[in-house]
């Protein structure tokens, strides 16, 4: 290998010296010292990075975009205020979270708190709807979810008063109505009790139908039972009811 070595290069005319050609690597060994440097730039640097202690100080250092991982919960009840926690990185103390309705209309948070970095608890108010949740630094870079993840939704009612369905005779037909509403179909089901015997729940929706023939009571009994209501946002309301099937002395005696 052979080896040079100077003190000085100097150009012998011109203002340009060349080392290597075209598609050469130029290896520089030790501290390159470029406080002479001039006309050095971007469009002259094609590859690797300038440590941020070379930059002017009129270039403002922007750090990384904040990114968005998940709220919960998903779902929301309409004009109530809620805590919802975020979670995603880069947040701070002056981090901006929106909620961007699917139809454009923005909702700002009624309060933030910063639990870490990874992650907020915003307190938002907002009308029934579909949202995106939008997070900005204060420099300006900012993410957004790609689905609208926070639904706001009003849960199912019971318009059946809860208690009593009604006392009916062994052996009886029965059909008793339960109705619940919501902003969108609701689904029912039995999530406690007992119905009395030869009697069960329909499958249609937001009107249901406990019914059937009874049979089996040999005296005069109480079913208690809870009925569940669940709407198209998984949103529940649970309500209690009883049925009682009275067995006649006339009736009890014919299971002797």
């Amino acid at each position: 290998m052979s080896q040079i070595e100077v003190d000085k290069i100097i150009p012998q005319s011109g203002t340009t010296v060349q080392f290597g050609e075209a598609g050469d690597t130029i290896n520089v060994v030790g501290t390159l010292d470029g406080s002479g440097l001039t006309g050095l730039n971007a469009s002259n640097i094609s590859t690797g990075t300038l440590n941020d202690a070379r930059l002017s100080a009129n270039v403002t250092l922007l750090g990384a975009s904040p990114t968005y991982s998940s709220i919960s919960p998903t779902t929301i009840l309409p004009s109530t205020a809620t805590n919802i926690t975020v979670t995603g990185t880069g947040f701070s103390a002056t981090t901006i979270f929106e909620l961007i309705n699917t139809t454009g209309a923005i909702i700002t948070p009624n309060s933030i708190t910063l639990n870490s970095a990874t992650s907020v608890t915003i307190n938002v108010t907002a009308a029934a709807g579909t949202y995106y949740i939008r997070i900005e630094n204060d420099s300006g870079l900012a993410s957004r979810s790609t689905s609208a993840d926070l639904t706001v939704s009003q849960a199912p009612t019971f318009s059946t008063a809860a208690g009593t369905l009604g006392t009916f005779d062994s052996g009886a037909s029965i059909n008793v109505a339960i109705t619940a509403s919501s902003d969108s179909a609701v689904d029912f089901s039995k999530v406690s009790g007992t119905f009395p015997g030869g009697l069960s729940l329909g499958s249609t929706q937001n009107t249901v139908y406990l019914a059937g023939t009874e049979s089996g009571a040999s005296a005069t009994t109480t079913y208690n039972f809870t009925i569940r209501a669940t709407d198209q946002e998984a949103q529940t309301a649970d309500r209690a009811f009883s049925m009682t099937i009275n067995v006649s002395m006339q009736e009890s005696m014919r299971f002797l």
